[in-house]
């Protein structure tokens, strides 16, 4: 059996993965990646990129039903409307094709070997590949394992006929009339939105009292307000108890303790990822454990000498921008570099309707480390653009030190805030102050001035409100 020697290999071509390979070819590492699915790993085959395309596709049917029904502000009437989700889902493949042959080609340009199969350990410099010719080994110097994550599964609710992951939501070419979404974080919302959008009728059920539990009230208000109005109906408190004796309800617990019987089409269960490492071998080396994930130091190193870990594997947060950074950190430090994990903040995005944007600290984050604060928040219903958008819900939030004005957050709620994360997440890592912002002339008109205005509101010297 032929063996490939190499200087890094990787484990796993998702965001983190490839970013780490594609650096260390730049940096003249001899790499070798080993991926057993399409390039580009859950973020652009069945996760951020394809579920982006299904939210958009869903925002215009919306508004082009809403033309129809003679509810548009603008004038604007059209004559008939409907949405081919086959169609739809053809198009959202042709853009994922798009980005994993453009990764593919990327790898290639930076003269990386790509070794299609399933990575198993021998040892902590030795992996086993099953590909489609038979046996492949692979010794390396350096192993980065990058193998992301894969939907929790519930034991009372096993993945299969009705009962369904992102990844198979993600593929429907049928619209399912009812749909019931257990698990109301990001993924199940915004997946429960588009739907409800393109025409399901839509349940969400989540444990806790509040969906979005990872964000603050005050910027999870206008989300629900939204749901509500366009018909998605919220149980809070309530637990999935798991299928009624036909296989066609979901049997749940409301908050009050009654069981009640939801009716689906398909349910969809969204209740968090876990890392993806069974059948890899990992359980044989030592490795430290966080939990179920690997631990890492702030360079990213195991704890077994030459092993690094990347993204979904090593915890939360579970972002593809985290892991890319990442890697390109990893590659770095394998090439001679001196580099270290030292991020200020790492923006997260719902992108809900509204969406919502949080970077750094939010307020009472900010209050429970000791911090004295003085906040500024600007409405979106005071911004001219967002007014000739029909898009004047939400507002931006910033999150200051009292006594030296250091900013410590930003978040922002409202239609295309995600745009504004960028903007959010240099002003902190650049150590700005209010008056760094304020000062800063914002083009007019755009909903970035609206960042401009929190920062003097916070100051005391609102303009426009």
């Amino acid at each position: 059996m032929k063996e490939i020697v190499c200087k890094l290999l990787v484990i796993g071509a998702g965001p983190g993965g490839y970013v780490c390979a594609i650096r260390a070819g730049q940096l003249g590492i001899d790499t070798v990646i080993v991926e057993a699915g399409k390039p580009g790993g859950t973020c652009l085959t069945v996760g951020c990129i394809p579920s982006k395309a299904l939210i958009h596709a869903a925002e215009e049917f919306d508004a082009t039903q809403k033309m129809l029904a003679g509810k548009n502000p603008m004038g604007i009437r059209v004559e008939g409307a409907s949405i081919d989700l086959g169609r739809t889902i053809a198009w959202k493949d042709g853009i994922v094709g798009r980005l994993t042959t453009g990764v593919s080609g990327l790898l290639q340009k930076a003269r990386v070997k790509i070794v299609h199969g399933r990575a198993h350990f021998r040892d902590g410099k030795t992996v086993e590949v099953e590909t489609e010719t038979g046996q492949q080994i692979i010794r390396a110097e350096t192993v980065v394992i990058a193998t992301g994550s894969d939907p929790v599964e519930l034991a009372n609710l096993p993945f299969g006929h009705r009962v369904i992951s992102s990844t198979e939501a993600l593929s429907l070419t049928e619209l399912p009339k009812k749909l019931v979404v257990v698990g109301g974080g990001y993924i199940g919302l915004e997946l429960g939105t588009a739907f409800c959008k393109m025409g399901s009728d839509v349940t969400i059920v989540e444990a806790t009292p509040q969906v979005l539990p990872q964000y603050d009230a005050e910027l999870v208000r206008p989300v629900m307000r939204k749901l509500t109005e366009g018909g998605i109906r919220v149980l809070t408190g309530a637990k999935a108890i798991g299928l009624a004796d036909n296989g066609e309800a979901l049997i749940v617990e409301t908050a009050d303790g009654r069981q009640q019987s939801l009716p689906a089409d398909r349910i969809l269960v969204t209740v968090g990822r876990r890392p993806r490492t069974a059948g890899s071998g990992l359980e044989e080396l030592d490795l430290d454990r966080a939990g179920p994930y690997l631990r890492i130091d702030d360079r990213c190193r195991t704890s077994m000498r030459g092993i690094y870990a990347i993204g979904d594997v090593t915890g939360e947060p579970m972002l593809a921008h985290r892991a890319m950074a990442q890697g390109e950190m990893v590659a770095e430090i394998i090439a001679g570099k001196k580099r270290a994990w030292d991020k200020r903040c790492i923006p997260a995005i719902c992108f809900t309707d509204p969406e919502i944007i949080s970077a750094g600290l939010s307020p009472a984050e900010a209050q429970a480390q000791g911090y004295e604060i003085r906040i500024g928040q600007f409405p979106f219903s005071a911004n001219g653009r967002a007014m000739t958008m029909l898009s004047e819900e939400g507002f931006v939030r910033v999150v200051a030190r009292a006594d030296t004005n250091l900013v410590l957050g930003l978040q922002a709620v409202g239609a295309g805030v995600s745009e504004l994360s960028a903007a959010f997440a240099l002003a902190i890592e650049m150590g700005a102050r209010l008056e760094d912002i304020a000062g800063t002339i914002h083009a007019h008109p755009t909903r970035g001035e609206a960042v401009m205005e929190a920062a003097l509101k916070a100051l005391g010297s609102a303009l426009h409100i």
